[in-house]
């Protein structure tokens, strides 16, 4: 079965279904995702905004661009965040094609410089990211990489 990658702020309806699966795959508590997502439906700002990979009603991946992703720089912003593809649709190209997919979004918005964190090392450079530099994660004890996306 093929998928659909769609903006959330296209389709509220699938605002609680999104909240509560991001949720479960970061254990961030589900009312800020909710807050984040009813925000992106304003259209006021770029920023907040969320995206679902869809297979049928099945969230199969998902992502999300806020300012800050918990961590000390504050002026690498906007942040790529939640990037999650299911176990069971992993090296299929979803994730790629959800990162492709909002730098392009977010460059009609007028944003062509998105910064992300992670632990992975390889996998984003397949995609046109770079590594900028090690970051502060809050809470954390070791810093993490951030990576960024130059349109």
């Amino acid at each position: 079965m093929s998928y659909t990658i769609i903006k959330l702020s296209n389709e509220p309806e699938r605002k609680e279904q999104a909240a509560q699966w991001f949720h479960e795959k970061w254990e961030i508590p589900i009312q800020a995702y909710l807050e984040s997502i009813e925000d992106s439906f304003t259209q006021k700002n770029s920023v907040p905004q969320w995206y679902l990979a869809m297979e049928g009603d099945r969230i199969i991946g998902g992502l999300g661009v806020i300012e800050n992703d918990f961590h000390d720089r504050k002026d690498l912003a906007p942040n790529v965040c939640a990037v999650y593809t299911e176990e069971d649709k992993r090296g299929q190209g979803i994730a790629g094609a959800m990162l492709n997919y909002v730098c392009e979004d977010m460059e009609k918005r007028g944003i062509s410089t998105l910064y992300l964190i992670t632990e992975h090392t390889s996998f984003y450079e397949r995609y046109g990211w770079e590594f900028l530099c090690m970051v502060q994660g809050d809470g954390e004890e070791e810093p993490m990489r951030m990576y960024v996306h130059r349109a």
